[in-house]
């Protein structure tokens, strides 16, 4: 008996040492199903799993759509490669994690990404105190996202610095607070606002803005049309009320879009360049007023 359990017991042995010879311990990760590979370590593996995935920027987490992970002991050929790396990048690939930031905006636009609330609301009660001569809106969005790349989180001091700049921007090319946010045309300046030439008998009230005829004229601010008609040495006119007492004025039209009572936004197309009423060639008279008395516009836009 004695000598049968011996004998047993070598058998074993000899099998082991050959099993071990030939073949490694690993463990067999799989992810819904699918297997993804081989590691040496379950539990140090599931640790690097948990802190990449569960505490990547935990306060942006708002929900984790995991995969379902199975670990399974195996015997394999010691040509077998551990590929943890490997593994790991899938498992990350399969959770759909979704991400919530705060974007600080002005009129709507998204201009930072910051972290917090709290960072958003404090950098929003700071420009507005700063900028309360600006009549831009500064507001708070959410975004979110499940792809990490795809916004770039900043600083509250970054975040400052950059609304900062756009804000100056907005407060140089505001007439009486209201914004200039488009240029009408990309063009040559043949005449500047306040020049005297042979063609008319007063000061130039605006400017002259050459550009091939049928070029499409932008609204430079929003407003509402109150004139879109022929009127005397302006040939044909778009007049846009903007509020706070501006109006600006589109002449020489060859064509005109805009319609007497219409609502434009900055950037609407509301004419077209030609050379009507006094005019030499083709080219739009831009002219901004202030209360019925014209303004250089160059101060504003196109300086």
């Amino acid at each position: 008996m004695i000598r049968c359990i011996n004998l047993i017991a070598i058998a074993l042995f000899i099998v082991m040492t050959i099993i071990f010879i030939k073949y490694k311990p690993v463990c067999i990760v799989s992810a819904n199903g699918e297997k993804l590979g081989y590691i040496n370590n379950k539990n140090s593996f599931e640790a690097k799993v948990n802190e990449l995935i569960y505490n990547n920027e935990p306060e942006n987490i708002v929900a984790i759509d995991g995969v379902t992970v199975k670990y399974e002991f195996a015997f394999v050929n010691k040509k077998e490669e551990i590929n943890e790396n490997e593994i790991m990048a899938k498992i990350q690939d399969q959770t759909k994690i979704t991400y919530k930031y705060y974007a600080v905006t002005i009129d709507n636009k998204q201009k930072s990404i910051v972290n917090t609330l709290e960072e958003a609301e404090s950098l929003a009660k700071e420009i507005k105190s700063k900028y309360s001569d600006v009549t831009s809106e500064v507001g708070i969005n959410e975004v979110y996202t499940q792809n990490k790349d795809e916004y770039k989180t900043v600083n509250i001091q970054v975040a400052e610095k950059e609304i900062s700049n756009e804000l100056e921007e907005i407060k140089s090319s505001s007439v009486n607070g209201v914004y200039l946010a488009q240029k009408p045309i990309t063009g040559v300046i043949t005449s500047r606002y306040g020049s005297r030439e042979s063609i008319r008998s007063h000061a130039h009230t605006g400017l002259d803005i050459a550009a091939p005829y049928g070029t499409k004229i932008k609204a430079a601010a929003e407003g509402t049309v109150t004139w879109s008609g022929y009127k005397g040495s302006y040939g044909n006119l778009v007049i846009v009320n903007c509020g706070n007492g501006v109006e600006i004025y589109y002449g020489h039209c060859s064509k005109l879009y805009a319609k007497v009572g219409d609502k434009v936004k900055a950037g609407d197309i509301i004419g077209a360049v030609g050379s009507t009423g006094n005019s030499t060639g083709n080219h739009l008279h831009f002219e901004i007023r202030i209360n019925g008395s014209s303004v250089n516009p160059q101060k504003y836009i196109y300086n």
